[in-house]
């Protein structure tokens, strides 16, 4: 009992950079450390990416098999977080392409039409989203996209990669990658306006932007 207290002691006193030392000599012990550490965050980006609770909690597991396998390649070039993040995005798109889910068209050059309101940069801030909604009206909402619309809208104005990241880890062109991140917004930008016409379940009070701040913190 003396041991198991002295062990769980010098657990709780490591920092993150002793477990990864640690981890990448094969204990046991850090990999744990460093799961509980970061289980939550990986579990919020998994389910926001697939919007399934069932799905998200596969996909955590099999990020964390990958951090296992793969630890040893990790050189401190940026940090660990970050690296774990660009892991298990890379697990999760992997995911999307093998259950083949059907592709919203990607077209080079988008510009809103008419109908759909003034016209604005493509990549910009969307003003339009920010207004009189509540997180859970926003978390909803982003459910709703289309698979790759809500991909590129998670990874850019939630997860903030740049437009050539994001096209790297999708195979797609900067272009395409726009494209689809402003129809995003304009198709959340409708959403968020059916919640506030009255048919939305509870009452928000939050700007939009400041629900998208406080998701990304989870």
């Amino acid at each position: 009992m003396i041991i198991l207290n002295q062990q769980a002691a010098a657990t709780e006193s490591w920092s993150e950079a002793e477990a990864i030392a640690l981890a990448k000599r094969g204990s046991a012990e850090a990999f744990e450390f460093l799961y509980h550490l970061h289980k939550r965050r990986v579990y919020s980006l998994c389910l926001r990416m697939t919007g399934n609770t069932a799905e998200a909690e596969d996909l955590a597991q099999e990020a964390f098999l990958q951090l296992f396998r793969k630890i040893g390649t990790f050189r401190g070039e940026s940090a660990f977080s970050t690296w774990l993040h660009r892991l298990s995005v890379n697990v999760v798109l992997m995911h999307l392409r093998r259950k083949n889910l059907p592709e919203t068209p990607l077209e080079e050059c988008t510009e809103p039409s008419q109908e759909d309101g003034p016209r604005r940069e493509i990549g910009a801030r969307d003003q339009n989203l920010a207004g009189s909604i509540d997180r859970v009206n926003l978390e909803r909402a982003i459910e709703r996209l289309p698979p790759g619309y809500r991909t590129i809208f998670i990874l850019h104005d939630m997860e903030g990669y740049e437009h050539n990241e994001i096209a790297t880890m999708m195979s797609c062109s900067i272009g395409n990658s726009k494209s689809q991140l402003h129809k995003a917004r304009m198709k959340l930008r409708d959403l968020l306006q059916l919640a506030r016409s009255g048919r939305r379940v509870g009452s928000g009070g939050a700007d939009a932007e400041v629900a998208i701040e406080a998701i990304r913190e989870v």
